[in-house]
């Protein structure tokens, strides 16, 4: 036996191993195109979706707007979610409106809560704010300003809407 008739022996032995394999690709073909076609699709719509995000980054100036905000701070074990701390917000806010009927202590404590939950969200948004080192009508008058900045950052409350409406009337 010659090397050449080796060699073609050798081809002939890995043509019948690779047969099981080509008969597959031949009847599957339809699904790996498929697969094919749906994954070039997906790259096609992130790629167009990340392109969008940039243009519409690049339109509002998004990192002038995240520039001055800390975002560390949202990382940091045992801080309050900044959704929860709207909703504290949103109800101390209720019941320091409403507290005409409490007790002096009450609502003393209500806003001591409601003061400390403007000063995380305040610090969670990168907002500067005196609110402790305040007190009297210097207090008040910084509570509404913090109150309309934190309206501006995207998280109205109670006190800053009714503000709000009246000075667009």
């Amino acid at each position: 036996m010659g090397w050449g008739q080796g060699l073609l022996l050798a081809l002939a032995i890995l043509a019948v191993c690779c047969l099981p394999a080509l008969f597959a690709l031949i009847f599957c073909a339809d699904e790996i195109l498929d697969r094919v076609a749906c994954g070039w699709a997906e790259w096609r719509e992130q790629h167009r979706e990340r392109r969008t995000i940039a243009r519409l980054d690049r339109a509002i100036e998004a990192e002038a707007l995240t520039r001055d905000i800390d975002l560390t701070e949202f990382e940091r074990e045992g801080r309050r979610p900044l959704e929860q701390l709207a909703v504290d917000l949103r109800r101390l806010g209720g019941h320091r409106l409403a507290a005409a009927d409490r007790s002096v202590v009450w609502h003393g404590a209500v806003i001591a809560a409601y003061d400390d939950r403007l000063r995380a969200a305040c610090r969670a948004l990168g907002i500067v704010e005196h609110l402790a080192d305040l007190d009297g009508v210097d207090r008040e008058i910084e509570r509404v300003r913090v109150e309309g900045l934190l309206h501006a950052a995207g998280l109205p409350l109670p006190a800053a809407r009714a503000a709000h409406h009246q000075r667009h009337r």
